[in-house]
């Protein structure tokens, strides 16, 4: 149990950070650009994608033996896509529909798929056992 406790620690370090990011980058483009916010945050959310990727399966989560480096990234990219679908329907309903500020709508999204980042990637990218 405390091995999980000590990967959700370090899973939320680089959630955190991989949220600046994103939240920043939303931001910038719609502020300074003048973005849609939904495209903003898909644009934003990609890029945090990327810096996830490249920290999580460096400090969170241990390889698993057998999958090549090419699939275990597919397999983070498929599930990080069903993350961005997620993230841009809650920005969708949030700002559209019920007329939210979208940075509001942006952190209630993030910790949704936050959620869904942290099973899927633990059920299909981590050594089982581990």
């Amino acid at each position: 149990m405390g091995k999980l406790v000590a990967q959700i620690m370090k899973f939320g370090v680089v959630g955190v950070i991989a949220f600046f990011i994103d939240f920043g980058v939303m931001v910038f483009l719609t502020e300074v650009f003048g973005m849609n916010p939904v495209a903003s945050a898909t644009i934003s959310f990609t890029v945090s994608v990327v810096f996830n990727y490249l920290a999580s399966m460096r400090y969170v989560f241990q390889h698993r033996e057998g999958m090549s480096r090419t699939r275990e990234f597919v397999t983070f990219v498929v599930l990080s896509v069903i993350g961005l679908a997620i993230n841009d329907a809650l920005m969708w309903a949030g700002t559209e529909l019920a007329a939210f500020d979208y940075r509001l709508v942006k952190i209630i999204a993030t910790a949704v798929v936050m959620v869904w980042n942290f099973v899927t990637r633990k059920i299909f990218l981590e050594e089982h056992g581990a």
